[in-house]
């Protein structure tokens, strides 16, 4: 059944929280990201992409999604966990030996939702343009998501894969690009600026649609809704989403810090009472 828009905003704060328990369980894991792009998953699986479960492979007449940046894979594990690919129970394995839910996701435990294994960046674009064209052959008019970081955008394969998915006119994918401004070692413009990337993309063959309100999930919908109509017109379609690295714990906003540290108990207790729900919120 569809959630309603109430709901789907209670469940970015229960994924909120599920990443949270998740990273200090282990003390291992990438927080930040995966806070800052809660609304985009919500959105994608909520609302916007169509797909069936049981999860297979191929998924034939189904949207895809691939992760790139898979080091955000809390976010990711949640949202599959909250929609029914497997056992929310199953997010207490986050990390832990011989768990299906490895830092980095990976394909060979059979994970429902994992189509590829993701995390060494710049590699997610090129195997989402593989699949594009693989189901434009086989008849299939289905979409093909992608999320890809901004920092990521330094590794120079994307941009091969940007360049190819123009001159191709792989025009049945949406890329969506985390734009928080922040990666591992600070601030993306001053490790290697990212310039004018709207007008990059744009030179580059894309169609680009921009999102301010990355963290507001209602204009998170509207933007992949609004991209979808921009599909099969000859040209992929990029989505640059304005979102906050560690949105929704004030802490973590507002700075690279948190992007793959863990909140020890005291710091865990304070953002559980800035993401509270009414019930207890557990796995």
């Amino acid at each position: 059944m569809s959630k309603s828009i109430e709901e789907l905003k209670s469940l970015t704060t229960q994924i909120r929280r599920d990443i949270l328990r998740m990273v200090h369980a282990v003390n291992s894991g990438h927080p930040g990201g995966s806070l800052g792009c809660t609304e985009f998953f919500t959105a994608l699986y909520g609302k916007v992409m169509n797909y069936s479960l049981p999860f297979t492979m191929e998924g034939k007449n189904e949207d895809h999604f691939y992760l790139s940046n898979g080091h955000i894979s809390p976010v990711y594990y949640s949202t599959l966990a909250r929609f029914n690919f497997f056992p929310v129970d199953e997010l207490r394995t986050f990390r832990k030996l011989n768990s299906r839910l490895q830092g980095h996701p990976t394909t060979h435990e059979g994970l429902p939702g994992i189509r590829i294994a993701s995390g060494s960046l710049g590699q997610g674009l090129s195997v989402a343009l593989g699949v594009a064209q693989g189901k434009k052959l086989d008849g299939d008019s289905s979409i093909v998501y992608t999320l890809h970081g901004d920092g990521e955008l330094q590794e120079g394969q994307v941009w091969e894969a940007f360049m190819y998915a123009a001159a191709k006119k792989v025009d049945n994918i949406i890329s969506t690009i985390d734009y928080n401004g922040r990666q591992i070692d600070g601030d993306t413009d001053d490790v290697l600026s990212l310039g004018n990337l709207h007008a990059k993309l744009e030179a580059f063959g894309w169609t680009v649609l921009e999102e301010k309100n990355g963290n507001d999930l209602e204009a998170v919908i509207a933007i992949l809704e609004k991209a979808k109509t921009e599909t099969g017109k000859g040209k992929p379609v990029v989505i640059l989403l304005h979102t906050e690295m560690g949105y929704g714990v004030d802490y973590m906003m507002g700075s690279h810090a948190w992007h793959g540290k863990a909140p020890n108990d005291e710091q865990l207790e304070t953002a559980f009472k800035q993401l509270y729900l009414e019930a207890p919120a557990d796995y």
